[in-house]
């Protein structure tokens, strides 16, 4: 199950991490956004993203209040999963300065994460 995105970089197997964003909540005073990260073998990008779809309208539907929101980035492993591989990789290009940044993507206030206390 070969496609488009596939033909650029062969259609070999391999391991893929595909990020899907969900909602949870029905209004916007309530609602939250969940970013997961899967992973796949699969023949291409294509296959990949298919197989994550597929999982994530289950995954949704099983909770109460959730949606797939339809948004799905693939990124293919260069090794075989294992202790310090890289899963994931998205570059972006900015103007904005690194503290910018961070708050613009990462650090908005609104994120349901902690801190972990160094040497603890």
């Amino acid at each position: 199950m070969a496609g488009p995105r596939d033909a650029a970089l062969g259609n070999e197997s391999g391991w893929f991490a595909v990020r899907c964003v969900f909602r949870v909540g029905v209004d916007s005073a309530s609602q939250l956004y969940e970013e997961r990260l899967t992973l796949w073998r699969a023949q291409g990008f294509d296959q990949a993203i298919a197989l994550a779809e597929d999982e994530a309208f289950g995954y949704a539907g099983e909770q109460t209040g959730m949606d797939f929101v339809g948004l799905s980035q693939a990124y293919r492993l260069f090794d075989e999963p294992g202790h310090g591989a890289e899963v994931f990789s998205l570059v972006r290009a900015s103007e904005l300065e690194a503290p910018a940044y961070l708050t613009r993507f990462f650090d908005t206030g609104q994120e349901r994460q902690g801190d972990i206390v160094a040497g603890a």
